[in-house]
């Protein structure tokens, strides 16, 4: 895998973990895993009265991109109901198709327009999310 993919700041979103662990009375969980490379992730979530994301906690089993997705999208998930969560999906969509750069850590994946096939592990946080807030 060439080195361009796996750039300090990817390297450094994974190993902070942002809200990786458990809530004590999540609202909601999605699981998604990704059969083809076994990267698994599961997002709990605790919704305000409002719908909006009050806490978030997620467990990734999987590469450092998909450890450095669920790390940069819980940096921004709080605070949001699911079409702010659509919106920041299309936001990384568009970081890693190269149709936008993205704002803050979501930049960090623009060398994935050149390895396609690795688009998927970092969509998955994206994809369990979305579950748990369908509900």
């Amino acid at each position: 895998m060439s080195q361009a993919l796996y750039q300090d700041r990817i390297v450094a979103l994974a190993k902070a973990k942002l809200g990786a662990g458990k809530l004590a009375n999540p609202t909601a969980i999605g699981e998604r895993d990704n059969p083809l490379c076994g990267d698994r992730v599961r997002m709990e979530i605790a919704l305000g009265p409002d719908g909006r994301i009050a806490e978030l906690a997620h467990k990734v089993r999987g590469c450092a991109l998909c450890e450095a997705s669920a790390s940069a999208l819980s940096a921004r998930a709080v605070g949001r109901d699911a079409a702010g969560i659509a919106t920041l999906r299309a936001e990384m969509d568009g970081v890693i198709t190269g149709t936008s750069d993205g704002e803050g850590d979501f930049a960090a994946f623009a060398p994935l327009r050149d390895h396609k096939s690795r688009r998927d592990c970092v969509t998955l946080p994206f994809e369990a999310l979305r579950a748990a807030l369908a509900g």
